[in-house]
């Protein structure tokens, strides 16, 4: 039969492992989360230099309107403007890789884009969700000094220290 207090120590470590493999598994997920986003975000940069524009580069739509209706009569009263397009070619096939596969495809350069944006927008918000699991798994082990009162520190610094190694 375990002695109570051991068994509470047993408990105790197992939770803080738990915790620790959470966070070590999140902080993973995060820095795969960053490749993907800046790979993304690689992509939107080369788009928007082969429509030769920038997020700054497009004309208001104001601008647009008023340009289109002094020299036409049959104009659509607003016409959207898409802020990477531009003037470019919405519909010119661009190649492009699916996130998460290796197929290749030939898409319209504003359906590649969006594509990107939206994927870019998933990885933001995936990525925000994950820094407040990592902080909140980080606060829940520091919280748990009581190992410290238990355990001697050189003890505990060798357990936080151990690695798994294959022979």
């Amino acid at each position: 039969m375990m002695d109570p207090g051991m068994k509470q120590l047993q408990q105790t470590l197992v939770e803080v492992e738990t915790n620790a493999e959470h966070l070590i598994l999140a902080r993973h997920k995060l820095i795969e989360n960053d490749k993907l986003r800046n790979g993304n975000r690689e992509a939107l940069t080369a788009l928007r230099r082969r429509a030769r524009t920038t997020k700054s580069s497009i004309r208001s739509p104001f601008e647009k309107i008023m340009s289109d209706l002094s020299g036409a009569d049959l104009v659509p009263l607003v016409k959207e403007i898409c802020c990477t397009c531009g003037d470019h070619d919405s519909k010119e096939l661009t190649w492009m890789m699916f996130p998460g596969s290796d197929i290749f495809a030939r898409i319209p350069f504003h359906a590649v884009h969006t594509v990107l944006d939206k994927d870019q927008e998933r990885l933001e918000h995936e990525t925000k969700s994950l820094q407040s699991y990592v902080k909140e798994k980080s606060i829940t082990i520091s919280q748990t000094g009581a190992l410290a009162d238990r355990i001697n520190p050189v003890i505990l610094q060798s357990l936080v220290s151990l690695k798994d190694e294959s022979k």
